[in-house]
């Protein structure tokens, strides 16, 4: 028995223990190959990490800050509203009560009754509750801002434009003649052509009104305004005379003008002499005047333009318009692109600096 397993077994020779050496030596050295490997990757990951951390921190304190800040301005708008609401309320009951004591004070007076000291006794009410109504608005308008109006625009974009908004008595002159359908001279003939509901809508259109309207939340609360719309005529974009100043405070009727703007048809040529010569006959006359208009004036009398007008008479009819304007006013003109006519940006140009007023080129996302 034994000798039959002595002779079945195998011997164990040196060549192959040292074969399985080499290969138990090149599978352990391919292991801890893998283990520095991985080791170095996992350490450097681990080092990396807390300066991620550090601005994914930051990033989100940022995040947070923004929206904090973000509501807060919100909720400070929404109560400024509120408080501006009830302002206008208040003011709007003291002025009914003005209206009725003005009716008590009329019927005394036709009456005939010998009432002298009760007329002045209402003459005095009506005195205070007018002061009443002043010091109300001052207040609103002091915790509002001195805009009676907002302009909302793209974003919240604080444009600066240089310009001088300020004057008792401010006079916005904007123009309506055709060529404020479009900037090129082909799309302005083929816009021409089209319904009034298309050319109201015209981009270059809506720039122009659009830029009326940021003007009017501009101008200070305490001023006096009147908008004009020119092309061969002058018309007020409020119903009234052409020479009645408008009170800026009151906000209804500055959104019906602008209204009144948004819905005005551009036609006609530009009689720029005209409207100057209207702006100087004003009594009292502006001490700030805007211009929003694109080019050099086309005719110098009412009616249609006749026959082609040069650059050259353009340029004329600029100088014959200028000799209209009111002395010592500045006038601050907001030009719009218009192809095929160079001189006007210069021209323009000079008639801000000899006025003291300002010159603006807009960008075409201005306002």
């Amino acid at each position: 028995m034994a000798g039959k397993t002595g002779k079945g077994r195998r011997g164990v020779t040196p060549l192959s223990l040292a074969f399985l050496d080499v290969m138990f030596c090149g599978f352990g050295a391919v292991i801890l190959i893998f283990l520095i490997l991985d080791h170095t990757s996992t350490v450097s990951v681990v080092e990396s990490s807390p300066n991620q951390e550090i601005e994914l921190n930051m990033l989100e304190r940022e995040i947070t800050e923004g929206v904090e800040g973000n509501l807060e301005l919100r909720n400070l708008l929404a109560d400024l509203s509120e408080e501006f609401e009830r302002g206008e309320v208040e003011a709007e009951e003291l002025r009914e009560q003005v209206e009725l004591l003005r009716r008590e004070i009329e019927l005394l007076n036709n009456s005939g009754a010998d009432s002298d000291q009760l007329r002045d006794r209402l003459l005095s009410d009506i005195e205070s509750l007018e002061t009443q109504i002043e010091e109300l608005l001052a207040q609103e308008f002091d915790r509002s801002g001195n805009n009676v109006r907002q302009f909302l625009g793209d974003g919240n974009r604080q444009y600066l434009s240089g310009m001088f908004l300020g004057g008792q008595r401010i006079l916005i002159l904007m123009d309506s003649s055709a060529s404020m359908l479009d900037e090129t001279l082909v799309n302005i003939i083929r816009t021409r052509n089209m319904p009034d509901e298309r050319k109201v809508q015209s981009p270059k259109w809506l720039r122009v009104v659009r830029a009326v309207d940021w003007i009017t939340t501009q101008v200070p609360v305490t001023s006096r305004y009147q908008i004009w719309s020119f092309n061969t005529e002058v018309t007020s974009a409020l119903p009234g005379d052409l020479q009645t100043w408008r009170e800026v405070a009151d906000r209804d009727e500055l959104e019906e003008a602008v209204d009144t703007l948004r819905a005005t048809v551009p036609e006609d040529g530009t009689n720029l002499e005209q409207v100057f010569r209207l702006a100087a006959g004003m009594s009292p006359p502006p001490d700030n005047i805007f211009l929003i208009t694109d080019g050099l004036p086309t005719v110098n009398r009412p009616g249609p333009a006749r026959g082609l007008v040069t650059p050259r008479d353009r340029v004329e009819l600029f100088e014959d318009a200028i000799g209209e304007l009111p002395p010592n006013v500045p006038v601050n003109i907001i030009l719009m692109p218009l192809e095929g006519d160079p001189s006007a940006a210069a021209a323009y140009w000079q008639l801000a600096m000899a006025t003291r007023g300002s010159f603006l080129t807009p960008s075409k996302d201005w306002p």
